[in-house]
């Protein structure tokens, strides 16, 4: 009778040419194949630099959705025109159903940004690989593979001298710098992964991305945990590869710098918001007298309109339709509200969301969305304003008197500080970016509210109709003093900062 040590080894022998074929891919082939492709893509870039030109490549493919993220990107653009004429731009953008002409007009409507030069754009084909519903399990990492992926369909397409990621696909970093040979940079909105993210599962709390079933299960919470662990590991490492790395807030900087482990690279650059247009805004008050002023000579039926409009309490929420910016938190904080205030007050009431709206799944949000205010009866007291342009999202600003913003952990909140410079009273998520570098409430000082859960957020509102004109405008005042640091002048001066390194460089050589 064979021992037990005896049928361990048969086994082994049969899958030992396979172990060893492995080993030697890993060891050999691997390194090989990385040294051939850099030698392939240094060619292929040398051919390309003529004439001491630069080619800076933005990894971008959702260069068209009209958030802030793109509102980083045109501005990141733009600035480098401006200060660097002998470089060209490349943007890797998955938007097929969209022309260079288009995405570029758009940009103009959305954000008032009309580029100085022309810019070359390398649609990707493989953006799919990216999407979350592609992965409704180990969605972190299959969307971060899926980007060495479409990294790579990158890649192949186009070569540059400098490869900045604005997207948050740090997996891609590693490849263009390893592969490619390309000096790398990254500007990162949010953590994929943060220590909070980790402490919310292991507290079991139901979350977007902690569902019912695994926050209420002890042996898939401790099996989520584990992934987390080694995903953010993994994270850390990609991450550390960029040679420089800009963050979009205090909040993002901790975690970023808790993750990579490389302050001495990372550089707080704010996003860019348009403060300096919104500040031209009327304040409600100051809308209210000159309405008053054209009034006068106005018909009955012209006074008897324009008192209902101005009666009207506008409360306006700016951001892009995604499952984190938390919509639903924000209807039943009206829902909350509306046991706090009379009812002719509650009448005049409409809550407008404005935003972009990526694909069909945030349509389908819009959707749900629209069910639920109707499930709490709010259909006469909310509006969903989609896709706007530029002046008209600047129309709502002006009319309302209210700003509304429910993510949890928000990186920055580039749609707060707008509604904040346009005079509205903010009430944003007590954490994130509004919490450590926006919104402050120490008294004396206030330019603004934070609230937690919807009893919070509808509190902050009632408290804000039954201020006196007087101090409403002394926050409004405040509001508009506080956010001149983030303006469009402000992120210039600090991307174009961060980023002169690469191009002393490239000088240099």
């Amino acid at each position: 009778m064979m021992s037990l040590c005896s049928w361990m080894l048969i086994p082994l022998k049969l899958f030992l040419p396979a172990i060893i074929a492995v080993l030697l891919i890993l060891i050999v082939g691997l390194p090989s194949l990385i040294i051939a492709s850099r030698y392939y893509c240094r060619k292929k870039r040398e051919s390309l630099s003529k004439d001491g030109v630069l080619h800076v490549g933005f990894f971008h493919p959702y260069c068209n959705a009209g958030g802030g993220g793109e509102r980083v990107l045109w501005c990141a653009i733009k600035a480098l025109q401006v200060r660097h004429t002998h470089v060209k731009i490349v943007v890797y953008t998955g938007d097929l159903d969209a022309s260079p002409e288009e995405i570029l007009k758009r940009a103009e409507k959305r954000f008032n940004i009309k580029l100085i030069d022309p810019i070359q754009f390398v649609y990707l084909r493989r953006r799919r690989w990216v999407e979350a519903d592609m992965y409704p399990y180990f969605t972190l990492l299959g969307q971060s593979l899926g980007s060495i992926v479409l990294g790579t369909e990158a890649l192949t397409a186009f070569i540059p001298d400098l490869y900045v990621d604005t997207m948050g696909y740090a997996f891609t970093l590693p490849l263009f710098k390893f592969v490619g040979g390309c000096n790398v940079a990254c500007y990162v909105h949010y953590p994929t992964i943060t220590g909070d993210m980790l402490r919310r599962v292991s507290g079991h709390v139901i979350a977007h991305n902690n569902r019912p079933y695994v926050a209420r299960s002890p042996f898939l919470t401790a099996g989520k945990l584990l992934y987390y662990r080694l995903f953010a590991w993994l994270y850390g490492w990609v991450g550390r590869c960029s040679d420089m790395v800009m963050v979009n807030s205090s909040w993002t900087e901790d975690h970023i710098n808790e993750l990579w482990l490389c302050s001495l690279k990372t550089h707080r650059v704010y996003p860019p918001c348009d403060v300096e247009d919104m500040k031209k805004l009327l304040l409600s008050s100051e809308n209210s007298k000159s309405q008053n002023g054209a009034e006068q000579q106005a018909s009955l039926k012209s006074k008897t309109d324009s008192k209902k409009a101005r009666n009207l309490i506008k409360i306006v929420s700016v951001g892009q339709f995604r499952p984190e910016k938390d919509h639903p938190l924000q209807l039943r904080a009206m829902y909350e509200l509306r046991q706090l205030v009379p009812e002719n007050v509650w009448d005049n009431i409409m809550l407008v969301f404005v935003g972009s709206c990526r694909n069909r799944e945030d349509q389908d949000r819009i959707k749900d969305m629209q069910d639920l205010c109707k499930h709490l009866s709010l259909e006469n007291n909310v509006q969903f304003k989609v896709n706007v342009s530029y002046d008209e999202l600047k129309k709502e600003l002006q009319e309302g008197t209210i700003g509304l913003h429910a993510m949890w952990n928000e990186h920055f909140g580039i749609g707060v500080v707008e509604c904040m410079a346009a005079g509205l009273i903010m009430v944003a998520h007590r954490s994130g970016g509004p919490l450590m570098d926006i919104i402050m409430e120490s008294e004396g000082s206030r330019n603004g509210f934070l609230a937690e859960d919807e009893t919070e957020y509808a509190q902050a509102i009632a408290t804000i109709l039954k201020l006196s004109s007087q101090t409403r405008k002394q926050i409004q005042d405040a509001a508009r003093a506080s956010v001149d640091r983030f303006s469009v002048e402000e992120f210039e001066k600090g991307f174009l900062r961060a980023m002169d390194p690469f191009f002393r460089t490239h000088s240099e050589t």
